[in-house]
């Protein structure tokens, strides 16, 4: 990746690094808190007056960061992490200054310095800003990029053979139809090769799914049935919502896999696009046989596995897959946060 294009900033909007930022701070505090209390009820005291003054410099830096980090493309590393540093402690300088025109807080702070105040803000700043970049690191799809091309290599090897033996079943009869399969296969082999990190949009990738599903109607026929159901979704939203590269695509071919091949008779997967405040929900739902809970087991749970994994890793807590039997229905349920693709300089 471009360094130019790189974003060590922390996402600052995530659930999770705001989490995690507050109990690293409060564990702090409460530790030095601790160090210095004498009794339970002076300790508590203490805790709660301190953290009235850090929560504050903390969600007003964290709220500052996050709308910094959406602007900080093309700016150089070294000063992306010096803001980490820069603002959140001119965050707490402010946050002092201003509560210094109250009694109370002269009182219950006597010996708290500003400059103190600002350095201990700065190097908080930094190390968190250092931790979230080495948890990213070590979290980087680099790092499972093995397990990725591995999942990706397995889409399952019948179905490319049983793909063109329904493609070759249609030259002769519906040339016209085979060719267009073939452009679909293509397609689809094309976006399996491209590499696991990249990200799109979900219009393309409803456009892979629909291209899939309709080379498994080639083979299936009247058995596969497929139900698309928006709520709060223009194209406006398709169009522009940024999505992992094939995230969608294993789950409909789990559906199609183990929802519509065991049956004989017609089966319906229905796929619903949702969207919520600020953000995504997609689930797939298709018929649950018990005779093929083993094979489920064994076989979809890699792709459910392999789709956690990068949903933790690019959204943290804010991505998640869940997967429940209701009424006879395998459901999958997938939510993420709206975050619209970056625009590209020619």
């Amino acid at each position: 990746m471009d360094p130019q294009q790189q974003i060590v900033i922390p996402d600052c909007c995530n659930l999770g690094v705001v989490c995690r930022t507050l109990i690293a701070v409060n564990a702090v505090l409460l530790a030095k808190t601790l160090l210095r209390g004498i009794d339970f009820s002076s300790v508590l005291m203490q805790f709660v007056e301190s953290s009235m003054l850090v929560e504050l410099a903390c969600f007003v830096s964290l709220f500052v960061l996050c709308g910094i980090g959406r602007l900080a493309y093309g700016l150089p590393l070294w000063a992306q992490r010096l803001l980490c540093a820069v603002v959140p402690a001119v965050v707490t300088g402010s946050v002092v200054l201003w509560m210094s025109r109250y009694d109370w807080f002269l009182h219950s702070f006597m010996d708290m310095s500003l400059v103190g105040a600002v350095l201990i803000a700065a190097f908080f700043g930094i190390a968190l800003q250092h931790y979230f970049e080495l948890r990213g690191r070590a979290f980087s799809p680099v790092l499972v990029e093995a397990r990725l091309q591995a999942l990706q290599a397995r889409i399952r090897p019948h179905f490319l053979f049983n793909s063109l033996n329904a493609v070759l079943s249609l030259i002769r009869t519906e040339p016209r139809r085979a060719e267009a399969a073939l452009e679909d296969l293509a397609d689809l082999i094309r976006v399996l090769m491209r590499d696991p990190r990249a990200m799109t949009t979900l219009e393309n990738e409803l456009q892979l799914c629909r291209q899939y599903l309709t080379i498994e109607n080639i083979r299936l026929g009247d058995r596969l049935k497929v139900q698309w159901e928006r709520e709060g979704m223009d194209d406006e939203v398709i169009s522009s919502a940024q999505i992992p590269t094939l995230l969608l695509q294993p789950l409909v071919e789990n559906a199609v896999h183990y929802g519509v091949q065991p049956s004989a008779s017609t089966s319906v997967i229905r796929i619903q696009l949702k969207r919520r405040l600020e953000r995504i929900e997609i689930v797939v739902t298709n018929p649950y046989h018990s005779q093929t809970g083993e094979a489920l087991s064994d076989g979809s749970q890699m792709a459910l596995k392999n789709i956690r994994e990068r949903l933790a890793l690019l959204y943290d807590v804010e991505g998640q897959l869940t997967t429940a039997i209701v009424a006879g229905q395998f459901e999958v349920r997938v939510r993420f946060p709206y975050m619209k693709t970056q625009p590209i300089d020619e």
